[in-house]
């Protein structure tokens, strides 16, 4: 497959996830339902991830003391993952699937810590 080829393919990719987001966005904008989280739902405690759709909502109106108080963690966290998911986008159109490159890993990995602890602190303060 050619670079022009991968390019096609992740634009594809990008383009149904936005298209996804924008009518799950209106979906809950004009119905007020939401995909409730399974783990509080089950554990009434608060995953590292709950308020993330409170969030993207109020960022989308760009609100960002709301987007804030939905999930702070998240919201300082999401230019780090946006900049890892661009970096592994970059490498998939110029190379194809490569292998993550040590720091990658190391930063995922970071990434993942810092969720859990923000998931044990959330519910103990």
């Amino acid at each position: 497959m050619t670079s022009q080829q991968r390019l096609r393919r992740l634009l594809t990719g990008l383009l149904l996830v936005a298209a996804a987001g924008v009518g799950y966005a209106l979906w809950v904008t004009l119905t007020h339902l939401a995909i409730p989280c399974p783990f509080h739902a089950v554990t009434g405690l608060w995953c590292p991830g709950c308020g993330v759709t409170r969030m993207c909502l109020a960022l989308l109106r760009l609100d960002l003391a709301e987007a804030w108080q939905a999930n702070p963690v998240l919201l300082v966290l999401l230019p780090l993952i946006a900049g890892l998911l661009g970096y592994r986008m970059v490498c998939y159109v110029r190379q194809g699937h490569t292998p993550a490159k040590r720091w990658e890993t190391l930063a995922w990995s970071g990434l993942a810590v810092v969720l859990v602890i923000w998931g044990i602190v959330r519910n103990v303060v």
